[in-house]
Parts: structure tokens; sequence; C-alpha cells
């Protein structure tokens, strides 16, 4: 199976898989509107038969787009977008606070064969432009199942800490919200995916908010056309981090209503504490299959694939 890559300079780039004809999925790097928190994310994503996974600026949250790596309180700035949770006050309108994570050039775009690579580098900023961080980011087609109906995207980061000071990576969990510690990478579904069906290796339901598990799998039902997808999100075994508080593994932030959303949140009940200098690395795989797969066809799966 052929991947082909085609590059819109200054906007996208946009990866398609030459035997079913299908788009699999677009990275947009252009800047957005400022109170969106400006940051790359793919939307579209969609199926190898072209089912589509990702939503864009829903009416709810304009800030939600597809899939990105965001921020949602990191030393007082909101890199996630919209309003920011104030303990006691709800969430407010602080555009002072938000900031952006900044493209700053493509270390490699390529497709050959079964595998498509985009590594870039990007500096997150506050609102005031300040220098903040710096990031290597990689996002790499690795592995395309055509008689599984499936293929799979790893998304590694490595944010390095340029302030003077440590960085705090928070949520609004670790400021007082109950069950709500959305940060890192987020993925939202579409309309469509509303009350899906979730489940980890040894669970189901929205139990799992805040819990912990190798890997979780969301199956939605689509709009428009007959049928299912099943998005399974999997964090890498090291992507522990050893901080103040001792090692931080991800614990699960998922919604199914009242709407579909999933982030291997990376602060969800503690902040993470990135000391001046220091580099914090995360990798995630993300499976997007046609159909409804239930819990042992996604082990299945994801046992005959090593990190």
């Amino acid at each position: 199976m052929t991947l082909s890559l085609t590059h819109a300079h200054g906007d996208r780039i946009t990866v398609a898989h030459e035997g079913t004809g299908t788009e699999l999925f677009a990275y947009v790097y252009r800047p957005e509107a400022p109170w969106e928190a400006p940051k790359p994310y793919l939307h579209p994503v969609r199926t190898l038969s072209g089912g589509l996974v990702t939503d864009y600026r829903p009416n709810d949250h304009r800030w939600h787009k597809g899939l990105q790596l965001t921020a949602s309180h990191l030393s007082g700035q909101n890199l996630w977008g919209g309003n920011t949770y104030v303990h006691g006050e709800g969430y407010l309108a602080l555009p002072e606070r938000v900031g952006s994570m900044a493209h700053v050039a493509f270390g490699e775009v390529s497709a050959a064969g079964d595998r498509a690579v985009i590594a870039e580098r990007l500096t997150w900023h506050p609102h005031g432009g300040e220098l903040w961080a710096e990031e290597e980011r990689r996002i790499e087609v690795c592995d395309v199942d055509a008689e599984a109906g499936s293929w799979t995207l790893s998304w590694t980061s490595s944010v390095t800490n340029r302030r003077e000071e440590p960085l705090r990576f928070g949520s609004p969990t670790t400021h007082g919200r109950p069950a709500a510690g959305y940060t890192g990478l987020f993925w939202r579904g579409p309309r469509a995916f509303r009350d899906g069906k979730v489940f980890t290796a040894d669970s189901d339901g929205e139990d799992l908010m805040g819990s912990q598990a190798p890997w979780l799998a969301y199956v939605g039902e689509h709009d428009g056309r007959d049928g299912h997808a099943t998005v399974v999100f999997e964090h890498a075994p090291t992507n522990d981090h050893a901080g103040d508080q001792g090692t931080h593994p991800a614990h699960w932030f998922v919604r199914s209503a009242p709407f579909a959303a999933v982030a291997p949140s990376w602060a969800f009940h503690e902040e993470l504490v990135l000391a001046p200098g220091d580099t914090l690395d995360r990798t995630y795989r993300v499976l997007v299959a046609d159909g409804a797969w239930d819990r042992e066809q996604v082990a299945a799966h994801l046992k005959a694939r090593t990190w």
C-alpha cells in the first residue's frame, strides 16, 4: 500500500492512501484566531474507507480542532484556547492569558511506501510572546493494515523549558474543578460520536475518567453514512515523567457526552513541573479503524505491534 503527501506551503500537509484514494488526514500549521490559542492540529482525520473521526471548531468549544497538542494551564497561561478556568469563579474570558504554539520549520516531510513522516520544530509562547519552550515534534503514519481496515498514527513531542524558572503543567482539575483534567494530546470526535462506547482492557464507560490504563478505545457511529469507526489511544510505556513528586504516569480524560473527547492527560490530578532546561518527552499512538471493534480485537491488534 502506498501513501502520498501533498504540502501546501504555509498552510497544511495532507497524507493520502493511494490504494483507497482516501485522504487520511491534514496537518494544518498556519495560525488561526488568537482567542483559540493558535497551534497546529490534525483535521480532518479519516478511516481508510473515508469515515470522518474528528470535529473542527464545534459551536460549544471553538478551540477544539481535531487532534492537537494542548496545554490548558501552563504557569498561569492558557495554551489551550477560549475561556480560562479560575477556581471559585468558573470559566472566564481572560485574553491576556491565552498563548500559542508556533510553527518554526520542518526537519522532514516525506512519504514512501506505507510510511509518512512530518518532523517539525515549534515554539511555545505566553500571551506576551516570550519564548517559554521549544518543541521537537514527529508525526508518522507507521502501520496501514488494509485487511484489518485500520491505520496508525504515532505522535512524539519533546518539549524543552527555555524559561529561567520551572514550567508548571496543570489542568482545570489541578486548579479545583473535578473530573476536568484535560491537557496534553487532545482528540475531539465528530458530533455523531456523542454517546459512543468507551473501554479499556479492563473497564467500560465514563468511570474511566481520571483512571489509568495502557490504552483506551472509543467507538462511534457515523452520520451521513452507514457504519462505525473505532479510535484507540495508546501511550508509550516510557511516558512516565520523574518530577518533583516522583513518577508522573498518564491518566485518561474521556467524555462521550455531551461530546466525544479523549486525552491521555499529562497533568490530571497533580501538576507536572519541568525544570529550566529539562525536556518532557511524550509518545502516543492513535489507531483509526473502520467498524466497531471489541475489546478482544483491539487488544490482539495492539499486542502484535511493539513499541
